[in-house]
């Protein structure tokens, strides 16, 4: 026996169920299939990205030893200045007494016990005299390290600085597919996040897709769920998708969200007013945060912003999906 409405009922019905959600804000589970244009050009964000993180850890490192070696070097200096002063006046004491030999003195010894005396002063003396001069040839040679370990970390962060620079027109070689040049970026102010963890050399560890993903039924890695919550705490709690088992990119890594720029979730219309300037505000918060919260790339109403390149145009193909004008997109390493 056949159940349900009858044939001529269920289209009315389809077309009301269909209204209600559109009425009450029903969202896709997904922004857009193709994340970040082609797969080769995903493939090019990712390579530069990392490679710029990495020159960029090597600079900071760089230079945290040169202020270390600065700061010991001055400290070598203002001793090498004491011990000079005095091997100076142990030279100056020699000269002074020079015709007083060693010989000299023992010979007018008057007694045994006497010369004993006399010839462990002597000796008492020499020792001085030679720990000074011996400590003075170290400092020096501690001081001489120093700056050649210095002028060694200034080659370093030169040779960072290049590979930035050249990463930086990477980059931009990469983007000329979609981006037609600079972007002006979005204001907004933005609280600190709190930052996520990093290995000892400023890297960020190596993380799998092994958290519960609290956006979909899916995972997302730990760096991933840090950045969710700390977006969240800072007041961004409209609709997000992280995981997409579809597709490229960084979703289906557990390693990029989608936030909704309406309220209702996400809606294939390019946001205004206050969805325009919410978006505006998440993209402005995820930038400044990047370095704290792992944050690769950003994608926001026709701009895309990498720390390597700053803003730039984008263009995904139209559609306010495919722009990116009705949510934003944040790829994590």
């Amino acid at each position: 026996m056949r159940t349900g409405l009858p044939r001529g009922c269920r289209s009315p019905l389809i077309t009301l169920t269909v209204a209600v959600a559109v009425l009450l804000g029903a969202a896709p589970a997904q922004a857009e299939p193709a994340e970040g244009g082609t797969e080769k050009l995903r493939n090019a964000l990712t390579a530069t990205a990392k490679k710029h993180l990495d020159a960029t850890n090597k600079l900071k490192e760089s230079k945290r030893r040169q202020q270390e070696l600065t700061t010991e070097l001055k400290a070598v200096e203002v001793r090498l200045v004491d011990l000079t002063a005095q091997v100076g006046e142990v030279a100056a004491q020699s000269y002074r007494l020079g015709r007083l030999t060693p010989v000299a003195t023992l010979l007018e010894a008057t007694s045994p016990g006497e010369f004993l005396d006399r010839s462990m002063s002597l000796d008492a003396m020499a020792q001085r005299d030679s720990r000074k001069v011996r400590e003075l040839t170290d400092t020096r040679d501690t001081a001489s390290d120093a700056k050649q370990a210095i002028d060694a970390e200034v080659r370093e962060q030169e040779k960072q600085l290049a590979v930035l620079a050249k990463n930086k027109k990477a980059a931009e070689a990469a983007l000329a597919a979609v981006s037609s040049g600079s972007g002006s970026g979005f204001g907004g102010l933005s609280a600190n996040a709190t930052p996520a963890p990093r290995n000892s050399d400023g890297s960020w560890p190596s993380e799998s897709c092994s958290v519960n993903d609290p956006t979909t039924s899916g995972c997302i890695t730990p760096r991933t769920l840090h950045m969710l919550k700390q977006s969240q705490a800072a007041g961004f709690k409209r609709h997000v998708s992280c995981y997409r088992s579809g597709g490229g990119g960084e979703h289906p890594k557990g390693k990029a969200c989608d936030f909704s720029a309406a309220s209702g979730g996400f809606e294939d219309v390019t946001a205004t007013g206050g969805d325009k300037t919410y978006g505006d505000r998440l993209a402005a918060y995820l930038k400044s945060n990047a370095s704290r919260l792992g944050v690769m790339y950003v994608i926001w109403y026709r701009q895309i912003w990498m720390p390597s390149t700053g803003w730039r145009s984008y263009s995904g193909g139209g559609s306010p999906a495919a722009d990116h004008t009705n949510h934003v997109h944040v790829s994590m390493y």
